[in-house]
């Protein structure tokens, strides 16, 4: 059976979030490397926190790299197969391309503390928004923001799944959109755990910082297929990788187009690789006819690893 693996982002860190893969050397391994890599003890901050600074962009983004390819390596050591396509959520797309060896882990963590602290630095923490809007179609979010920016920034970002909707931008214009939401029928609006605005206009100064840093990274080309949020296209070519990158970092994430798109080809199951299982609920409202799993811990890991190797064999 054809499957895929989706990678989290910013939004599904947690304290103790790796506690469940504690039994695989290989988790911890992936850990130590990063930690040396980055003069930073990530295992300590994601079995401690605090979740102040587990939820500090320039924290949470190598951490979630971190947590996604150790998982990754996980799985490679309990199966032979290979997905057939690879996605990631804004950050995760990152943790797709080191899975798909595109780039490597050694580049890829400097790489996303460097896009965090651009971020951070293209709107100082306290001044930018974002917010989870529940229950409206994504027209009336689109028109919400535009109603209730005010000659500030407030914009869509994140087409998550049917009836949720990520909008970023000035903290007042979300504030103002979360309250219009709610006036125009949402059933929730919820301030998210993120320190910048991701994926609005006001990302623009960080895509541009991204952009040059960018051209000293090494990309190969991808072994396995990687969706792109920007786009909902694979990219084979070094550059254009490079330009799907960037303009992910100021354009919304298309998640319902990535997810239909992945089982548009075939694919007979979709399974989450990292902490938690946001995406596996978000997938399942997207696709509730196909299978989807979350690898949330290694007993999770182990049977879907097992269920694959025993229908390969049939």
């Amino acid at each position: 059976m054809k499957y895929a693996f989706v990678f989290p982002g910013q939004g599904s860190q947690s304290v103790g979030m790796m506690g469940g893969f504690a039994d695989f050397p290989i988790v911890r391994e992936t850990f130590g490397q990063a930690s040396d890599i980055l003069h930073q003890d990530l295992w300590k901050l994601a079995s401690e926190g605090p979740a102040e600074a587990l939820n500090q962009t320039v924290n949470t983004q190598p951490l979630m790299l971190a947590a996604g390819v150790a998982i990754y390596r996980a799985w490679k050591q309990l199966s032979a197969s290979r997905p057939a396509i690879l996605a990631g959520h804004s950050l995760g797309e990152y943790s797709a391309l080191v899975a798909s060896n595109a780039i490597a882990f050694e580049d890829a963590l400097p790489l996303v503390r460097f896009r965090a602290q651009s971020m951070q630095e293209a709107v100082p923490e306290g001044t930018g928004g974002i917010a989870a809007v529940l229950g409206l179609e994504d027209d009336a979010v689109k028109e919400v923001c535009l109603s209730a920016a005010q000659g500030e920034v407030l914009e869509a970002v994140n087409f998550n799944s049917p009836g949720q909707v990520v909008i970023a931008g000035h903290r007042d214009a979300v504030l103002r959109g979360m309250e219009a939401a709610k006036e125009k029928g949402a059933k929730r609006a919820i301030m998210l755990p993120m320190s910048v605005p991701s994926h609005c206009s006001l990302m623009k100064p960080a895509a541009e910082a991204l952009h040059d840093y960018l051209k000293d990274v090494r990309i190969g080309r991808p072994e396995i297929s990687v969706l792109h949020n920007v786009d909902v296209k694979p990219h084979a070519e070094p550059e254009a990788i490079r330009a799907a990158l960037v303009n992910q970092l100021d354009h919304p994430v298309r998640w319902v187009e990535t997810i239909r798109a992945i089982f548009g080809e075939g694919i007979g199951q979709a399974a989450e690789c990292g902490p938690g299982k946001v995406l596996a609920g978000l997938n399942k409202r997207i696709e509730p006819a196909q299978i989807i799993l979350a690898l949330t811990d290694s007993t999770a890991l182990r049977d879907a690893a097992d269920t694959l190797n025993r229908e390969e064999a049939c």
